[in-house]
């Protein structure tokens, strides 16, 4: 089997590069020892006709890298018009944020041809592609019209909204009737995938029966696959980590307070801003715990150029201002606020230095940075993980302490019982999620998708909709890397 994956982030494989979770962190160990091709944006653009789109193509691991200058007349309008300032909010529950132009989505069409020409070049009678997230919704549609009759898979990272938001998408039946090119789509959560057979049966009016969709392609299953992490790594990680320089530094500067840990992209559906509040009204409620605990919020730059981003960015940075202004002394920051990226050894170090991990987005695909907080943890005296309910990861991580992020007094009253949590206590939630996390690793993630793939394409879908079960880790044959790809 040659698998291609392709998605618009990739990673390098480079241990210093930064990462926040995400997808390109995930996919990373995966894709590195299955033998993919893994293909995405360089990130770079490029002006005019391009002979040889690929800038790039280089091993990693056993498999390669293959990256493309996008074409620049259109990555603005692809990039931070359609996919983040219209699929993104609408993904993501947000009608008020929707925008986007006829252009706009001319420009994302444009980009996923793009790549659909692009990846001919990796097309073999035995190829099975593997789509990745909301920035190519369009791509297996784009295959299937030059001719690719190969398995093509696509897995959504990111939730699906209910229909009455999707609708607020210009285009949006064209795009799902699109995404039923492929033959098996993947969502993170039950839920998710329900929204999308929701609006499959609502905008397309196809039939559906067992998670199965019946349309002008032929068949498509619809299913469940929750995205984990590689937690051994992890956790070996994390235990090493606690004696790197950054970690050590930060340590040394608690002075016996204990420490709160917050790591986000900027980003509107991380509820940052609620966050903070809840800090701050913990700190009113029961003035004792100030100079006894503090929060170390990493909030790494995205997407500057969409009004949005930058709105919240400067409303982050002024709320912080002033909750520190107001309960901070000439010796302590209360919130030590910081925007830049770390990388992955560095984060393992600072979350398993951290007694309380507070992961609170609105609303979440699923959410890597709660996974990587638990299994970071030493198993000794673990941290508390607070977690929104919003979140994917609270389908599965059910001991953490769950929360509305809407309330604000609600999480601080549970961040404040998570600091005084004893240690039996701890030590049983961590035990739990940890059962959980080691059973839907991302290695049985990515064999379990891919697997349900190589069936190719349905003649019948599965008896029910499941959760899929992971199966044990099968080897993907190594694909040849040598100088035919450069």
């Amino acid at each position: 089997m040659n698998l291609v994956v392709v998605s618009n982030r990739v990673a390098r494989g480079v241990a210093n590069e930064p990462m926040t979770g995400g997808l390109a962190a995930a996919l990373l160990p995966v894709v590195e020892k299955s033998g993919a091709i893994w293909v995405g944006s360089s990130g770079r653009v490029r002006d005019g006709a391009q002979k040889e789109p690929f800038a790039e193509i280089e091993a990693l691991g056993a498999g390669a890298l293959a990256t493309l200058d996008l074409p620049a007349a259109h990555y603005g309008g692809y990039y931070e018009g359609f996919a983040n300032s219209a699929l993104w909010p609408a993904l993501h529950s947000r009608a008020d944020l929707i925008r986007a132009s006829e252009e706009d989505y001319l420009s994302y069409r444009e980009v996923n041809a793009f790549m659909a020409r692009a990846l001919l070049r990796f097309a073999r009678p035995d190829t099975v592609f593997w789509i990745q997230d909301y920035h190519f919704l369009a791509l297996g549609a784009e295959l299937r019209d030059r001719g690719v009759t190969q398995p093509i898979g696509f897995f959504l990272h990111t939730p699906w909204a209910a229909p009455t938001m999707i609708e607020g998408v210009p285009h949006h039946r064209e795009l799902i009737e699109a995404m039923l090119a492929c033959d098996l789509i993947g969502f993170q959560t039950r839920n998710d995938c329900e929204n999308f057979l929701d609006c499959v049966s609502s905008d397309l009016g196809l039939d559906i029966e067992n998670g199965v969709v019946a349309s002008r392609y032929g068949k498509t299953r619809v299913a469940v696959f929750p995205i984990g992490i590689d937690v051994e790594k992890f956790a070996v990680q994390a235990a090493k980590a606690v004696s790197h320089p950054d970690v050590s530094r930060l340590r040394r500067s608690l002075n016996g307070e204990k420490l709160a840990i917050g790591v986000d992209r900027m980003d509107y559906s991380k509820g940052l801003t609620n966050r903070i509040k809840a800090f701050d009204r913990m700190w009113t409620s029961q003035p004792a715990l100030a100079r006894t605990v503090s929060l170390l919020q990493i909030a790494t730059p995205s997407r500057g150029g969409i009004e949005a981003y930058e709105s919240l960015q400067s409303e982050l940075a002024k709320l912080v201002s002033d909750v520190n202004g107001r309960h901070g002394e000439a010796d302590w920051t209360p919130i030590r606020y910081l925007n830049k990226g770390f990388s992955q050894t560095v984060l393992a170090g600072l979350y398993r230095t951290a007694q309380v991990g507070v992961v609170t987005p609105l609303h979440d695909g699923m959410n890597l940075v709660a996974k990587e907080y638990v299994a970071a943890q030493n198993p000794a005296d673990p941290g508390v993980l607070v977690l929104s309910k919003f979140a994917g990861a609270a389908n599965e991580l059910d001991t953490a302490l769950l929360v509305n992020p809407h309330d604000i007094d609600g999480m601080a009253r549970t961040i404040a019982t998570a600091i005084s949590m004893p240690l039996t206590e701890r030590r049983m939630r961590w035990e739990a999620m940890m059962e959980k996390l080691c059973a839907g690793t991302i290695q049985q993630w990515f064999a379990a998708f891919v697997e349900a793939l190589q069936e190719g394409q349905l003649d019948k879908g599965p008896t029910e909709p499941p959760i899929a079960e992971p199966p044990t880790l099968w080897p993907l044959r190594s694909v040849n890397t040598g100088t035919r790809y450069h």
